[in-house]
């Protein structure tokens, strides 16, 4: 599960008037949003929520921009700085954001230079705080069109879009090949992958996509996600193919009492809830749990919803328990490219305490004879595979429940040597980048001893 990122002071936002040029709304939205995530810290998927009225169209095409900025923020930098004798005005720190997002069309995106360029010089123009740097932004960028692809290919886009700590962290933890190989994974958008309540195979063939092996579809030419077939319905609900295994891990469920800890926004509770099991579905988010129960409300599911945070808890016990526990998510790059941007190394240890808080009073709320699920996004040992063998040594109540080919080969896939699971992003080479990956998980199931 993904945790906010710290607060950090706003910077001061001005209302522009309606664009009416086209194209103009999406890219003031892009320039805007990434000024937000890289001066406030505002999580991507926030970001793009406050300019309501825009067409799905220019919405998608706000989001890509700003994405691409985002997956390729080190080298977009790094070439923009070779251009820039000065550097960027210390003055008027959104005319990178302005400098970033046509950038980052024009390099990386099917869009006419002559459109990345002048729209950008209009968003400048259009913003008090940038007006005056407009000529810059117009000379910066029409030499970016004629010397930005030989800059960039004396970047190595490995290091230059991963932060050096990951970097290190990767390698130290994975070897220098395979840190590589996840690096590269984050730099393509990956596809969409929904959890189905039955008949994968049907709706692969209505969607035009590809049954994974673990039953999760996945789908490159989505759209908005709202119009595709079966949505209304609450036929399926989107869901990465690494995030739909945890819940998997408990086995055959039906008639079970489950609790779903830290469960916004909803995913493997309803997993759960369409497996046949009971379940209590917790989180602290009054605003998460209403997402959550507006989504089962969609799904046609129906699950018992309690605000309150998973480390204090009171419902008894249970037959299982899923701790899908807060954490810095550097596992889900390749979707929230901002995480690398905003977490820093202190992050780590920070939230390595709060998950060990977690784990053990998950481990209280189950029954003798009962199930663990503890899981994480993230690619961090200390939020994964060392916390739970700091638990099964501290807890003589408990025992690794390791994952076998009993689960199916396609998870087996994943087990580690000490028996959990750990899936990287570039893991499931399938051809194309954009249809190969998954995000990187960590779980393990463990069982109370009778």
């Amino acid at each position: 599960m993904r945790t906010p990122t710290r607060p950090r002071q706003a910077p001061a936002r001005q209302a522009p008037a309606r664009p009416a040029q086209p194209g103009l709304s999406a890219r003031l939205l892009a320039a805007d949003a990434l000024d937000r995530v890289l001066r406030a810290g505002t999580p991507l998927e926030d970001a793009l929520q406050d300019m309501p009225g825009l067409e799905p169209r220019d919405r998608a095409l706000a989001f890509h921009i700003l994405a691409v900025s985002l997956r390729r923020l080190g080298s977009l930098r790094a070439v923009l700085a070779g251009l820039m004798e000065k550097g960027m005005p210390r003055s008027a720190p959104k005319v990178e954001a302005v400098l970033l997002t046509g950038a980052a069309q024009i390099l990386f995106m099917d869009v006419p230079d002559h459109a990345a360029v002048g729209l950008s010089v209009e968003i400048a123009r259009g913003d008090n705080s940038t007006a005056g740097f407009s000529g810059l932004i117009n000379a910066v960028l029409r030499r970016l069109t004629r010397e930005g692809p030989g800059l960039l290919a004396r970047i190595d886009p490995l290091d230059a879009d991963t932060p050096e700590w990951l970097r290190k962290r990767w390698a130290a933890t994975y070897g220098a090949d395979r840190a590589r190989d996840i690096a590269a994974a984050h730099a393509h958008e990956p596809a969409l992958d929904l959890t189905v309540k039955s008949d994968p195979e049907g709706w692969a063939e209505k969607l035009s996509g590809k049954v994974l092996p673990t039953g999760s579809v996945r789908i490159l030419e989505a759209g908005p996600v709202r119009a595709l077939p079966g949505y209304e319905e609450g036929e399926w609900w989107v869901q990465d193919a690494a995030a739909a295994l945890p819940a998997r891990l408990l086995g055959d469920v039906r008639g079970l009492k489950v609790v779903d800890l830290c469960a916004a926004p909803g995913g493997k509770t309803a997993q759960l809830v369409a497996a046949g099991a009971q379940v209590t579905a917790v989180d602290r988010s009054a605003e998460r749990l209403r997402r959550l129960s507006e989504n089962l409300t969609r799904l046609k599911l129906e699950a018992e919803v309690v605000q309150a945070d998973a480390g204090a808890f009171k419902g008894g016990l249970f037959d299982a328990v899923l701790l899908d526990a807060p954490c810095t998510a550097t596992g889900t790059l390749r979707r929230h490219p901002d995480i690398a941007w905003s977490k820093r190394p202190d992050d780590v240890a920070a939230l390595a305490m709060l998950q060990s808080r977690l784990l053990n009073h998950a481990l209280d709320l189950v029954r003798p004879g009962g199930l663990l699920v503890y899981s994480t996004c993230s690619l961090e040992p200390e939020e994964g595979e060392i916390q739970v063998e700091a638990l099964l040594a501290a807890r003589p109540d408990v025992a690794r429940e390791a994952i076998s080919g009993k689960d199916g080969a396609a998870v087996a896939a994943f087990t580690t040597p000490q028996g959990d699971l750990r899936t990287l992003p570039c893991d499931w080479v399938r051809g194309e980048p954009e249809r190969s990956g998954l995000d990187g998980f960590f779980a393990a199931r463990m069982r109370k001893r009778g």
